[in-house]
């Protein structure tokens, strides 16, 4: 009984100092944000708005958001269709060169990041399309796109193939089953792998900093551009506003399609 309550303790132990390592670093930033000085301090250095009222007022980091937030949509638009029908083929069908493909899609994980950043920039370059907002956001949708097809792979392995026999012995035409039957039941993971592909999108440094020139900075671009100099608190209120996106998209994924979903993904 000793044994089994001293393994309690250490696997709690070791939970709670994992939870405090991972949220650490936000309620820092969270605290700083609020800060009344002129300098990053945290304890903050009294308490006030007035770095979130700044922020508001930028109309240069105001442009730079609404300009993440086109690049976040083009993603998700373009990882919606291409992710869906990918994730329903890995799932239901047998593939050629199955195999090969799951490890194609483990590559945004083995390769570097700063890698797939300068083979994308070289390929549009050659195609004249640098300096706008959606070559951005298909780089993003290529690189993130794993994701969304996991999400919904994760969802279509539940489907009975039994229903979308039964619409089909009804006479119901091949695109007819999928828009009535299948999609429908893959909906959770389309849902979850939107709402992740838009994170990421939305946090994406690396390759924007390749892809995008100084007319059309997307915000982490501005912010590294601006820490660069000084850190001041304003940006620590720009991050809590990117943590408080992050947390508002986890919620609606929870409400609508609950986060086991997405936790189930591969």
């Amino acid at each position: 009984m000793s044994g089994s309550r001293s393994k309690s303790v250490v696997l709690w132990a070791l939970v709670t100092i994992a939870l405090i390592t991972l949220s650490a670093p936000t309620v820092v930033v969270l605290g700083a944000s609020f800060t009344g000085g002129n300098i990053i301090t945290f304890p903050p250095d009294g308490l006030s708005l007035r770095w979130y009222a700044r922020i508001s007022q930028a109309s240069d980091l105001r442009n730079a958001f609404l300009r993440t937030l086109q690049v976040a949509t083009v993603c998700t638009i373009v990882a919606i269709p291409v992710g869906t029908l990918a994730g329903i083929a890995l799932a239901k069908y047998a593939v050629r060169f199955e195999k090969s493909i799951q490890i194609y899609l483990l590559l945004p994980f083995t390769i570097p990041l700063i890698g797939s950043g300068i083979g994308l920039m070289l390929v549009f370059g050659n195609a004249s399309i640098l300096g706008q907002l959606w070559p951005v956001g298909i780089a993003c949708c290529v690189i993130n796109l794993p994701f969304m097809i996991w999400a919904v792979t994760a969802s279509a392995t539940g489907l009975d193939p039994d229903l979308e026999l039964a619409a089909a012995n009804c006479g119901a035409p091949p695109l007819q089953v999928f828009f009535s039957v299948t999609l429908p039941a893959v909906m959770p993971g389309v849902i979850t792998g939107s709402l992740l592909m838009f994170i990421l999108a939305l946090n994406e440094f690396l390759v924007s900093l390749l892809l995008v020139d100084a007319r059309i900075v997307t915000l982490p671009v501005l912010i590294y551009n601006s820490i660069r100099s000084i850190i001041t608190p304003d940006l620590a209120a720009i991050s809590v506003v990117f943590i408080a996106c992050s947390a508002v998209a986890i919620f609606l994924l929870d409400r609508l399609v609950g986060l086991d979903i997405f936790l189930k993904s591969k």
